[in-house]
């Protein structure tokens, strides 16, 4: 365990006990503003894996655990106060092996199938179609659908979609989703066309999957009028189909699903091309643990995260040098940490603690978001409950919500704001001969027209000292908020789920500029007024 910097309700303001580079500039420029930060950038990530559906979301109708129609309450009431936009489901690889008919109909009626990939363990299927979008109607969010290339059919993914969108009035299939209990169409505004098409969705060249996607596309139909993209030309109230793209800093990958796109005609369109990467996995099985680490593998973990700078930059340049307007949106729908599995667990659960460093990883990780805001438009965490880096851990009727929640919960107002571009003497400090800037930055003008500004300190020995100002913005007072943690490796647990939480701190403005401090491995949120 690393040393105490900080413990109970100590203000982020009080912190002197370590060296502070005091006086660092940060400039937020509000007569520049730049693109949209969408919403959906904060997007989850729900797959059938470990306790991630059973147990973390779905209890059953007959459960002691309080529920609304067989989902967890707890659990809806965390996620809704994160407003979370988006939720990929049922994968991930397990969506290259699942087939919808099994998880529609009388639950008593539906088979019992083997979930082979993680774990060889019975999958009831009682989680299915119905189950999923009641549980988005529930956190007031929107549906991102994987469709099974792999293991489907074109037949099968066009007659899924037909199930969820089409009219009983005219459709067979919508007819037997009326009588399963829904008679209206389901929204789904995103359909993702095979997931990992080059590993576990069936080991393609891009080449292959380029044509493959091609005939996919064409009949991944929404029959919903109010969904339809007309002409296969962008329309924001449209189905989106995300194509499956690169495995980290497969070039090649984007390079040809980026030159295909330039030929798609009115019958398919790629609207969004995928990115997946791991912070901390760079070997397998993973040998990081997710707690019970030194400020090395704090620093290991952290410097990955910073890869996706690189990646998101230069898959971002391919994509641009075939679609310079921007239409079709880098989705980054798996990312986050990736340790050892908690001891005693089962390893194919891939469950495992947060902790504070995570927090950091999610906050650095968002912030570049923030900076590629014009091409990057989604991005899923991987995962929601209980799998990998997860908002919220599960074990019976106990329920704790981690770090990494609680980041997500700071960046709120970040949701459909406007990018603001800052300057900053970011510092640097070195730990393991591993040099890493000192503070990360993210600044956004909120839909309430206030600034609103993120200051991760990624040092896990200093503090820092930061002089604010806002170009074009005479900020008469300011508050927030600043997630910290006692040390580097502190969790939640059910016992203690406050270790790490967000308190509020106060700020000095003077002539219309803000100075405060920033506890080492922390993330601060304040806002402008």
């Amino acid at each position: 365990m690393m040393k105490t910097y900080l413990a109970g309700a100590v203000a982020a303001l009080m912190l002197a006990a370590a060296p502070v580079f005091a006086g660092t500039p940060v400039t937020v420029d509000t007569t520049k503003p730049g693109p949209q930060i969408s919403r959906h950038i904060f997007g989850q990530f729900a797959e059938h894996l470990g306790t991630g559906i059973y147990d973390g979301i779905w209890v059953g109708e007959d459960s002691p655990i309080p529920n609304t129609r067989g989902i967890r309450n707890d659990v809806v009431a965390a996620l809704k106060a994160i407003h979370v936009p988006n939720i990929r489901w049922p994968g991930g690889c397990y969506a290259d092996d699942y087939h919808w008919r099994n998880g529609i109909g009388p639950k008593d009626k539906r088979p019992s199938t083997v979930n082979y990939l993680w774990g060889r363990v019975a999958e009831s299927n009682h989680f299915g179609t119905h189950e999923f979008m009641d549980f988005i109607d529930q956190i007031d969010s929107e549906a991102y659908m994987s469709g099974n290339v792999g293991s489907g059919t074109v037949q099968e993914m066009s007659d899924w979609l037909e199930y969820m969108t089409a009219d009983p009035a005219i459709s067979s299939l919508a007819r037997e989703r009326a009588a399963n209990g829904h008679p209206a169409p389901f929204k789904v505004p995103f359909f993702g066309v095979g997931n990992e098409s080059w590993g576990c969705g069936g080991s393609m060249t891009p080449e292959h999957y380029a044509d493959v996607y091609k005939t996919y596309a064409t009949f991944a139909r929404n029959y919903d009028n109010a969904q339809q993209l007309p002409n296969g030309d962008f329309d924001p109230n449209g189905m989106k189909r995300i194509a499956s793209g690169a495995n980290v800093d497969d070039y090649k990958w984007t390079e040809v699903m980026m030159e295909a796109s330039t030929k798609q005609i009115f019958s398919w369109s790629i609207d969004g091309l995928s990115l997946h990467y791991y912070s901390g996995f760079d070997q397998w099985p993973p040998h990081y643990s997710a707690q019970d680490f030194d400020e090395p593998a704090y620093t290991h973990v952290i410097r990955s995260a910073y890869k996706m700078e690189e990646l998101v930059s230069k898959h971002s340049a391919i994509m641009d040098k075939y679609d310079p307007q921007k239409r079709v949106a880098l989705v980054v729908d798996e990312w986050g940490t990736w340790h050892t599995a908690a001891p005693g667990s089962n390893p194919r659960f891939l469950h495992q603690q947060n902790s504070q460093r995570d927090a950091i990883v999610a906050a650095v990780t968002i912030n570049i978001f923030t900076r590629h805001a014009d091409r990057v438009r989604m991005a899923n965490v991987a995962q929601m409950i209980n799998v990998l880096q997860a908002m919220i851990l599960t074990k019976g009727d106990k329920m704790v919500v981690t770090p990494t929640y609680h980041v997500f919960k700071l960046y709120v107002p970040f949701q459909d704001a406007t990018f603001l571009p800052v300057t900053a003497d970011a510092g640097t400090f070195t730990i393991d001969g591993i040099t890493l800037p000192r503070l990360d930055v993210a600044a956004a003008k909120g839909k309430d027209g206030k600034i609103y500004v993120s200051l991760t300190n990624v040092d896990p020995k200093a503090p820092v000292e930061v002089d604010l100002n806002a170009l074009g913005f005479t900020a008469k007072t300011a508050r927030g908020e600043t997630l910290y943690a006692p040390e580097i490796d502190s969790i939640n647990t059910f016992d203690k789920p406050d270790t790490v939480k967000p308190r509020p701190i106060s700020a000095k403005v003077s002539g219309g500029k803000l100075s405060l401090k920033l506890a080492p491995e922390s993330v601060t949120v304040v806002v402008l007024e």
